[in-house]
């Protein structure tokens, strides 16, 4: 009995122990402790800075003018006078088809020609004295007429067996030999006009607006180290669906020779200065999924508004809506912000 009573004393202060020990380790309410201190934010009054907007893309420089040489008509060449990187003077003859049929041809409707000519002549002469009715001299007319057609259409086809540069350019490379049959689908040589060149290139969709016909352009080109200038000259009547760009052309005015269609070319744009934009720190805009937005001190309270970015620079970003000069928008902190709620600001850029 005396060992059962003992084991139940310990156990009782065992149970007092464990009891102060939970209730030492609970902090009691400090009845003096406020609400969290107001955060501390930097911020940046909103004023209008002058910027000028700079862009550089690629663009690809072409021939003035550029196409394949391919025969009229179906034939064997006879004559061949393409050589390969010669300049040529529009007009020049540079391949003959075989044309020895339509000249016979010819040389037959010239002399049906002159045998019905002179058959209409002695009717003219018979209708003045009514030897002959007005229908006989009509038919023997019309078949005068159609003889002359017929050697028009040959005459055509005689020009068509001339093949001649369409204009003055450089010659590429030649595809055919003398003697070969061709159709209108072979590509006897190509001419491009390199004295002269253009280059493509496209802008985005804000930009449109700012690019104006007689605008310089400058570019580089891969490999060479000059500064080339273009003028711009068309712009494509409307914009590409699919990434919402405009294909601008320009005429290249300083060509040294060293450059060549197709090669790569990157160009650069300086739009005239504005003095009136919206610059703000780059840090200070929030991109979300479908727009952006910025933080404003208003009242020491915070308000999010949308706004549309433009251009952007090292450090800065162009607001195109949605600020005004004067506001104050915040530059830190901003992943702890919500809408409405009470911020300090410790500084002002």
């Amino acid at each position: 009995m005396r060992i059962f009573g003992l084991v139940q004393l310990i156990l009782i202060l065992f149970s007092f122990s464990f009891l102060g020990a939970c209730t030492k380790g609970k902090k009691k309410p400090n009845p003096k402790a406020g609400p969290p201190p107001t955060p501390q934010v930097e911020a940046y009054r909103v004023t209008n800075a002058p910027y000028s907007d700079h862009l550089e893309i690629p663009g690809n420089i072409l021939a003035n003018e550029a196409t394949e040489i391919h025969p009229e008509i179906s034939g064997r060449l006879t004559y061949l006078n393409a050589a390969e990187g010669r300049m040529v003077a529009k007009g020049t003859l540079l391949a003959k088809l075989f044309d020895g049929d339509l000249r016979a041809q010819l040389a037959k409707l010239e002399t049906q020609l002159k045998v019905q000519q002179q058959t209409a002549n002695r009717y003219e002469e018979l209708l003045k004295i009514q030897g002959v009715s007005q229908q006989e001299y009509d038919l023997i007319r019309l078949a005068v007429n159609n003889i002359q057609a017929d050697i028009d259409v040959v005459r055509s086809n005689l020009i068509r067996t001339e093949i001649r540069a369409p204009f003055s350019g450089t010659l590429g490379l030649r595809m055919v030999s003398p003697g070969a049959f061709v159709s209108p689908s072979t590509i006897i040589t190509t001419i491009r006009q390199n004295n002269q060149l253009k280059i493509d290139f496209t802008v985005p969709e804000r930009y449109t607006t700012k690019i104006n016909r007689g605008q310089k352009v400058k570019f580089s080109s891969e490999g060479d180290s000059k500064t080339y200038w273009a003028i711009v000259i068309a712009k494509e009547s409307g914009l590409n669906e699919l990434n919402r760009s405009l294909v601008v052309r320009a005429l290249v005015e300083n060509n040294d020779g060293n450059l060549l269609p197709g090669k790569f070319a990157k160009v650069t744009i300086d739009f005239a200065p504005d003095t009136n934009a919206i610059m703000i720190p780059s840090q200070a805009v929030i991109p979300l999924a479908r727009n952006k937005q910025v933080a404003v001190y208003n009242d020491g309270k915070v308000i999010f508004k949308d706004v549309e970015t433009g251009a952007r620079d090292s450090s800065r970003v162009e607001i195109l809506s949605g600020l005004n000069p004067g506001d104050t928008i915040i530059t830190t902190g901003l992943m702890s912000l919500k809408p409405n709620a009470k911020v300090v600001l410790s500084k002002v850029n």
